[in-house]
């Protein structure tokens, strides 16, 4: 299909990537507002415990997990992203709506989840078809990547004190902003003209596969995709961790409230936020395995520093080190991904991107959960960070196997 640009023109270049961008920031600026106050909103619907908003985080990703393929395989297989992403956008717009709507109501606290299923579901979409739609532009995959790492960092970063402040206004004002702003994430897609793979309705072999279908059936094509997959896994578990577990405490150990809360967890998503698109460069430049395994190991072992640190300016230097290094081998690992993929796989590839991070996200809120209960906070922290450490070292091999290949995946040179 014809998106009607001129990919020869630099300025709509720019400009379609800077479109793009802001869809994913929006869309990861909704998803974080509620992260300060987790806790709080759970109990607002009637759940009880650590247990409540442990579930509340876990059922989003779970539906991550399953529709991310789909979503990738449809958009493949029609040759679209934009309208796709309008649709996704919408749906999840709906979804947070209902969510602030049913805190009034008596609905019970497992119509709830089903609610934030199916929000998750729809999220997921468009977070998901709008990195595919920055990897199908030219210049680089890591300079691509870099600019998506940039969105997800931003709208993370500006997503956790924002959302902080929402709660002390009300318990439902974070939902209330997270519809409007995946309203806007819609309206903005439609101006993006796509730009997809020309073998539209291809989608590689032909078959039809959704949620892990997809995830498996890719890994069973490209075996070189477990490489990234593992380190999206471990990435997002780390973040699903201090998604519920940081956050919990944050407040628990220092008496923090959500305001507060919001801005230590910024600590994090700032740097990580600014230096992703430069270290999308470096990638190119240097390629994959020194950003990814480096990277990734000196993370694990900052992870681990931020449990120990007695007050909280030293958590908070420690939350700046971790953003800085997952701002090393975010946008390094994505992009090999997209190095990896087919071009008409491409959108199911970042799609088993997702889903395996969105995996590790939901064993990162159970498992860091489960820990803490059972033996404290700081043997948490030493759960996360060490399997970060762990997948590193023993990711290596595999790492520089990859890098002694010649042709595309360009994992020690440039694109």
């Amino acid at each position: 299909m014809t998106d009607g640009s001129d990919p020869a023109d630099p300025a709509a270049d720019r400009r379609d990537r800077v479109a793009l961008a802001a869809v994913v920031a929006a869309v990861l600026l909704a998803q974080t507002l509620v992260y300060p106050g987790v806790d709080i909103l759970a109990a607002a619907f009637g759940g009880t415990g650590v247990g409540a908003p442990t579930l509340f985080l876990a059922v989003e990703f779970a539906a991550f997990v399953v529709f991310a393929g789909p979503w990738g395989t449809l958009s493949d297989r029609i040759g679209e992203r934009r309208r796709l992403v309008a649709l996704a956008a919408a749906g999840g717009a709906v979804g947070y709506l209902a969510l602030a709507v049913a805190v009034d109501t008596s609905l019970p606290f497992a119509g709830v989840l089903l609610l934030r299923a199916l929000q998750g579901g729809a999220t997921v979409g468009a977070l998901s078809l709008a990195i595919s739609a920055l990897a199908d532009r030219s210049g680089g995959n890591g300079r691509n990547m870099g600019v998506a790492g940039i969105a997800i960092g931003v709208g993370t970063a500006v997503g956790a004190p924002l959302g902080g402040q929402l709660f002390e206004v009300g318990t439902v004002v974070p939902l209330y902003g997270a519809a409007v702003l995946l309203a806007v994430a819609a309206v903005g897609a439609l101006a993006v003209p796509d730009s997809p793979p020309s073998t539209a309705g291809g989608a590689g072999d032909g078959r039809s596969h959704g949620g892990l279908a997809a995830l498996l059936a890719g890994l069973r094509d490209r075996r070189d995709l477990t490489v990234p997959y593992a380190f999206a896994f471990v990435d997002r578990l780390t973040a699903g961790f201090f998604a519920l577990v940081g956050t919990l405490y944050f407040r628990e150990a220092f008496g923090l409230g959500p305001g507060a809360t919001g801005l230590l967890l910024a600590a994090f998503f700032a740097p990580f936020a600014l230096l992703q698109y430069p270290f999308g460069l470096l990638s190119d430049r240097v390629g994959r395995v020194a950003p990814v395994a480096a990277g990734s190991a000196v993370y694990g072992l900052a992870v681990i520093g931020v449990g120990l640190a007695p007050t909280v300016p030293l958590v908070a230097v420690g939350m700046v080190a971790v953003g800085v290094l997952g701002a090393l081998m975010a946008p390094a690992t994505l992009a090999l991904v997209v190095d990896l993929a087919a071009d008409t796989d491409r959108g199911a590839a970042v799609a088993g991107f997702n889903a395996a991070g969105s995996l590790g996200f939901l064993a990162g809120s159970l498992v860091g959960g489960a820990v803490a209960a059972e033996a404290g906070f700081l043997a948490a922290f030493v759960v996360a960070g060490g399997s970060e450490f762990l997948l590193a070292l023993a990711a290596l091999p595999a790492l520089l196997r990859l890098g002694r290949r010649s042709g595309r995946t360009a994992v020690f040179g440039g694109d």
